[in-house]
């Protein structure tokens, strides 16, 4: 099955030109084009577009991630590579989240205390 563009932008909650920067960033080389110059995303693009987002959100630079397309589209000679860079990455993602409990911590000690303060002086 193919998508195009717009639809792709809609699955994913992105916009076109957001789908386009990524493309001119050399993210996208696995993309094919119509005749016409529309690219043209097929099941297979989808899954590595789906690695490329979650990459981005949770803090890899596009340069980083530009390497993990370059080396996906080398397939089997690079995967040492891939797995030391996906093995760094969970480590960044624990810190956040080890980091984002803390805070989570935090606010919901606030919480009781305003809480409290809120029922004493009631």
């Amino acid at each position: 099955m193919h998508y195009s563009i717009g639809q792709v932008a809609a699955m994913n909650e992105l916009s076109i030109s957001q789908l386009r920067y990524y493309d001119k960033q050399g993210l996208l080389p696995f993309l094919k084009r119509t005749k016409k110059g529309d690219r043209v995303f097929e099941e297979d693009t989808l899954k590595l577009l789906e690695m490329i987002l979650c990459l981005k959100e949770t803090g890899m630079p596009i340069k980083e991630i530009k390497q993990f397309v370059d080396w996906c589209m080398d397939e089997n000679d690079t995967i040492p590579q891939r797995l030391d860079m996906m093995k760094q990455q969970e480590i960044l993602v624990l810190q956040q989240i080890q980091h984002t409990k803390e805070n989570l911590t935090k606010i919901q000690q606030k919480i009781t205390r305003l809480e409290r303060e809120q029922t004493e002086n009631q």
